[in-house]
């Protein structure tokens, strides 16, 4: 087992880790920029190694502060969480030249995932479902990419290669604007993120947003942890998330979960992973991959038993999976709504001195937070500051756990988007559990 993991986050993911971390009796270091002092995993980390002041970039982006602190410290291995340096293959490439273990997938699998083209190669040559497409990358003759178009049917979605959280992204509805957009999407493209290369895929106009989770041990094992549906959506941000997801065709679920644990095995992945589908009309359709652990995973976990971050940690230590597919059972069902510091008819972020905060409780109840009375939000980060989860016998429980649980919740002194969550699990559509990635944004309008 690894002896000591530097920790290389902040917030309730780095809380998280800390937990697992101590679990399995390994010592742990915290980094943490200048604002963030009063972190909960600060405080109880063994070492602790202030790498900057607040801005990301000059902090938890900063990978020779990273590298140097695994070092002043004798860490083994560096645990990235999710969001800033998680994905990022450059720096999995420095941790692992550095001495020190990255838990996560290697450097080159990181690449092949990042690149949605590639991965979308991948995926196809592995068997996983696909939205129809142009089959890679555009080339900068108009003729071809307007009888691509043509083939796919309109709409059509432009993306780019090497895009994310729902930037370089323009639907099509007409033939009149598809060059203009596919000239706009790769200026932005290459602004954003220094890779001007686009694609085309067919525009599904009311998919669900369904995703596999997965964990592979780079040994040659594979297990998928079922699904979850993270349809409810604010400008491609997930707002609240299920496990499983309800409502799917048996015969296409079964398929496609099969497919993901395979594909895991075809490119050789070592981690936690997620598969990124739409799906629509009983099919499935594969967008991406997400190479780390998800901010959702606690749904996951309710509705296995798996520990998720206790098995990316054995198996960075070298060790094979614990279990195998036949030992996941599906038990129950599981909601996650994130909470965040922002207000929530503006979704202006709130930071500020949380004056009071009472977790809720109860059977089926779990509140992942790095909050505490006293704590202060900073303005320079993500405002997510917790994660509820319910779990119930089914998902009418597990629901009706999650509205019992938002009333108990208390959050004073900054603003927070928790009475938008009591609207949503108790809104009509969703509680039938038929909502598609748009719904939510429609609903705000209205």
């Amino acid at each position: 087992m690894l002896d000591k993991v530097l920790i290389a986050n902040r917030g309730e993911i780095a809380l998280r880790i800390l937990r697992a971390c101590k679990e399995l009796g390994i010592k742990t270091v915290a980094v943490h920029s200048q604002a963030d002092r009063e972190l909960m995993h600060v405080r109880l980390a063994d070492e602790v190694v202030c790498i900057g002041p607040a801005p990301s970039a000059q902090s938890y982006l900063h990978i020779p502060a990273l590298i140097s602190a695994a070092e002043v410290t004798d860490a083994s291995a560096i645990h990235p969480g999710y969001g800033f340096l998680s994905e990022n293959a450059d720096f999995a490439e420095q941790v692992e030249r550095s001495g020190f273990r990255f838990i996560g997938p290697r450097a080159e699998t990181i690449r092949l995932m990042g690149d949605k083209v590639s991965a979308i190669r991948a995926m196809k040559a592995a068997g996983v479902p696909t939205v129809p497409g142009s089959n890679g990358p555009l080339g900068d003759d108009d003729d071809t990419n307007l009888a691509t178009a043509r083939r796919i049917g309109y709409p059509v979605i432009i993306k780019a290669a090497s895009g994310g959280g729902g930037r370089g992204m323009r639907v099509v509805h007409t033939e009149g604007y598809l060059l203009s957009a596919i000239s706009i999407t790769r200026t932005e493209a290459h602004s954003a993120f220094g890779d001007g290369t686009v694609y085309m895929e067919k525009f599904l106009e009311k998919p669900r947003h369904v995703e596999v989770q997965v964990l592979a041990d780079g040994q040659g094992n594979a297990i998928h942890l079922y699904d979850r549906d993270c349809s409810l959506q604010r400008r491609h941000q997930k707002v609240l998330e299920e496990a499983p997801a309800p409502g799917i065709d048996p015969d296409a679920r079964a398929q496609v979960l099969e497919a993901c644990r395979n594909a895991c095995i075809d490119i050789n992945y070592r981690g936690a992973g997620t598969f990124e589908f739409l799906y629509e009309n009983g099919e499935f359709f594969f967008i991406e991959m997400n190479t780390r652990v998800q901010v959702e995973h606690p749904v996951t976990e309710m509705v296995t038993g798996v520990d998720i971050v206790k098995e990316q940690l054995r198996i960075a230590s070298g060790w094979p999976l614990s279990i195998t597919q036949d030992d996941v059972k599906l038990d129950g069902h599981a909601f996650e709504c994130r909470i965040n510091a922002e207000d929530a008819r503006t979704f202006m972020p709130s930071p500020g001195r949380v004056t009071l905060f009472h977790p809720p409780g109860g059977l089926g109840v779990r509140m992942d937070s790095h909050m505490y009375t006293g704590y202060s939000v900073p303005p320079h980060y993500d405002s997510l500051i917790g994660k509820l989860i319910t779990w119930g016998e089914d998902r009418d429980i597990a629901l009706t756990r999650m509205r019992n649980a938002l009333d108990e919740l208390l959050v004073e002194g900054i603003k927070t988007n928790i009475d938008l969550h009591k609207d949503l699990v108790r809104d009509s559509y969703f509680r039938q559990g038929e909502v598609t990635i748009h719904y939510l944004e429609k609903k705000l309008e209205s």
